[in-house]
């Protein structure tokens, strides 16, 4: 357990006691956001991501530590099993390098060298490697002719495959190979004739080199996508004549031998034909491994962000999602995201009826008090802000409007949560709804989609199903979790991703629900079918009742620590109600956490965790973050000028840059090198989805309708 648990404590800069703390309670069936929240005390902090790696870390390396095992037991089955083995396998940090040695002792399916094998030419490949320089190999080789090896040709042949094989297997071999290209080698990709690349989408890549060991994750996912679509071919370019001539003063053992010709073919033959093309191939599955998990973590991180958007309190909103042919489909939506209205307007060709569109929109405004217009970002989305714009102008009104990406909102409204949802409207009107509804609770809203179907990665559509649905999930439990939600309110799909409840607990609560009225206090989750005393533990503190009977149920102190808090709240002199006033603020100011920890026999976390919900009873985490960015007039490229400054909305955030949103057809670059004058590790570093941002023109391009931005200003 130690040998396993060491490696991961210093990987990750933390105590071995955290690990196994950490590693204990995941044991006990508690979930990561319950541990991350209420546990505190035991991880030390720990948040969501470390206690993740650890389960992730402490999985790999007890298969590890298996692998190690049977590796060894399988060696020393067939009597070969040494003490020099024994160490290289006990100093394995990853299954890779495990396999590496087991190589040369795996049962290996037919080869050219198994079937020499089997002819019994293996004596003659072990005479030759240790030959004399004077030694007679056609007399030697005499001797294993039979039935199956007809000519002395044969023999010496069966045994160069002998020896290739035993080249391509050897540890030393394989490590010098991999070194080379890993340190010194380059990745070359040329053109094919004849290929389908119209958009000139792989141009760069036409004719390109690159050290492997700069590759950046995105260009080896470009280079991926574009060797699978047949654009272009790739190698790998190093130092192979130099590997030819070490591996052959490895093999032979006397320069000027007899067999020193022999001996360099089976050693040239066991690079060329086995031992490069399995390590090239070794090679580009790391590197397309590392790149997609590095890709992973980046639509993990934009897809957080996207749903951590604040959601717009208190405020009308009219869902506009724009076509040209079959027009703009409206929803309007009030304060608490229910559905007012739907209609449709033509402002637009081939259909356009501008005034009638103009007359219909104002009476929407105007009738339902409209405070934001939510546009989709789709086909014709423009062309709609300029009519919006225009037309918010014309009538002096005091709204606004903001561009809203509907990504997965066609995904949304063709599935049978909204039809569900809204049965009597067409696809189309639903789609409107959910624009809407992104602006009223970002969360609540998005939570409803596949989060694969939200462009906000980097060739998402590359990436390991498996991989990338178990990453997502986990931020998804993540962000729902450390926003909490109503209990009284929350759909099905927003309960199921709480910290203990599923799918079927989480409808048991909406049956619950309609059956019974609104929850007025936590413990009456325990009533709910289907919820035991595990469930209860894990979900209580992430569902708020806002308008309960017992004041703390609206805040994420856990019902576990109602005593304490409610010690805490005698002691500062409060009443519940006085929860979130400028009374608690101070008293609070005036306390000692250090103080009462010793008093009430209560950790510091816990403590804390209750000041600060004490404070602030109804804070929200999503209000740290920027809000959407509201317009109320159009911007063109004819209006730009290099230099010129712009506040934009971060839309996606990858490897090489950030895209904004500064209200043009084509979201703007920010390349990252022009985010700091500083060095950049990563854009996720600087911004994130989201972010409202202050930027300058730095580069426009006419021909291609495309903005390159700066962070910081530029010269005219």
């Amino acid at each position: 357990m130690q040998q396993i648990i060491e490696p991961i404590a210093k990987d990750l800069h933390i105590s071995v006691k955290q690990i196994e703390q950490t590693l204990a309670l995941l044991e006990e069936g508690n979930t990561v956001p319950f541990i991350a929240r209420y546990r505190k005390e035991m991880t030390k902090g720990l948040d969501e991501e470390q206690i993740r790696t650890i389960q992730e870390q402490y999985e790999y390396q007890v298969k590890l530590a298996q692998r190690k095992e049977d590796v060894l037991r399988l060696i020393e089955q067939q009597g070969k099993l040494d003490d020099e083995i024994r160490l290289a396998v006990s100093n394995c940090e990853k299954l890779s390098q495990v396999e590496d040695i087991y190589r040369p002792y795996q049962q290996k399916r037919k080869t050219r060298a198994t079937d020499a094998i089997a002819k019994g030419l293996e004596p003659l490949a072990k005479w030759l490697l240790k030959a004399p320089e004077t030694a007679d190999v056609e007399k030697e080789a005499q001797q294993y002719l039979n039935e199956q090896v007809a000519t002395i040709e044969d023999a010496l042949q069966g045994a160069k495959d002998i020896i290739a094989e035993m080249v391509s297997d050897e540890l030393p071999v394989r490590n010098r190979i991999r070194k080379s290209i890993e340190q010194y080698g380059k990745i070359i990709t040329k053109e094919k004739k004849n290929h389908e690349d119209e958009r000139k989408v792989y141009k760069m890549y036409y004719d390109y080199s690159e050290r492997v060991s700069t590759l950046a994750s995105h260009r080896i996912m470009a280079i991926d996508r574009g060797e699978k679509e047949k654009v272009f071919s790739v190698s790998f370019s190093y130092d192979k004549e130099y590997i030819m001539q070490w591996a052959s003063k490895r093999f032979l053992k006397h320069a000027s031998a007899c067999v020193a010709s022999i001996i360099e073919e089976a050693v040239a033959d066991g690079l060329k034909r086995l031992a490069f093309p399995s390590i090239e191939r070794e090679i580009r599955k790391e590197l397309s491994e590392k790149a997609q998990e590095q890709s992973i973590a980046i639509f993990s991180l934009n897809i957080e962000r996207l749903l951590l958007q604040p959601p717009m309190k208190n405020k009308c909103i009219l869902g506009f999602d724009p076509a040209y042919r079959t027009g703009c489909k409206l929803a309007v939506i009030d304060t608490m995201g229910k559905l007012l209205h739907v209609d449709v307007i033509y402002p637009h060709q081939p259909n356009a009826k501008i005034k009638e569109a103009k007359e219909k929109l104002l009476s929407l405004c105007t009738g339902y008090a409209i405070d934001i217009i939510a546009i989709g970002n789709g086909t014709a989305s423009r062309e709609s802000e300029q009519f919006v714009a225009q037309f918010i102008k014309e009538h002096n009104l005091a709204l606004t409007y903001t561009i809203i990406s509907e990504a997965g909102a066609s995904v949304y409204s063709a599935s049978t949560l909204a039809r569900e949802e809204f049965p009597d409207l067409q696809v189309e009107q639903r789609s409107a709804i959910s624009i809407a509804r992104r602006i009223i609770d970002p969360l609540a809203e998005l939570i409803k989609i596949d989060p694969q179907s939200i462009g906000v990665g980097q060739y998402q559509h590359d990436l390991a199903t498996n991989r990338l649905k178990e990453r997502l999930a986990f931020v998804v439990s993540k962000v729902v979790n450390r926003v909490g939600v109503n209990i009284n309110t929350a759909s099905v799909e927003l309960l199921k991703h709480i910290s203990g409840l599923t799918s079927a607990t989480a409808k048991a609560i909406v049956d619950y629900r309609e059956k019974n009225g609104a929850f007025m206090h936590r413990l009456q989750l325990k009533d709910v079918p289907k919820i035991g005393e595990k469930a209860f533990q894990q979900a209580a503190g992430f569902l708020r009742i806002e308008d309960g009977s017992e004041k703390l149920d609206q805040t994420a102190i856990h019902p576990e620590s109602y005593t304490i808090a409610k010690k805490v709240l005698e002691e500062l002199k409060l009443q519940p109600q006085d929860m979130g006033s400028d009374k608690a603020m101070e008293a609070i100011q005036q306390s000692s956490l250090d103080d009462l920890s010793q008093r009430f026999a209560c950790d510091t976390y816990t403590l804390q965790d209750i000041f600060d919900h004490i404070a602030q009873p109804l804070r929200d985490y999503r209000d740290q973050y920027d809000g959407p960015l509201l317009r109320s007039d159009v911007l063109t490229l004819e209006d730009l000028h290099i230099g010129d400054q712009l506040e934009g909305v971060v839309r996606n955030v990858v490897d090489f840059g950030a895209f904004v949103d500064i209200g043009l057809k084509e979201d703007g670059l920010i390349h990252i090198s022009k985010m700091s004058k500083q060095r950049v590790q990563h854009p996720s570093q600087i911004v994130s989805i989201g972010d409202i941002v202050r930027v300058w023109v730095s580069h426009i391009d006419e021909e291609k309708q495309k903005v390159q931005l700066s962070l910081f200003a530029v010269q005219q």
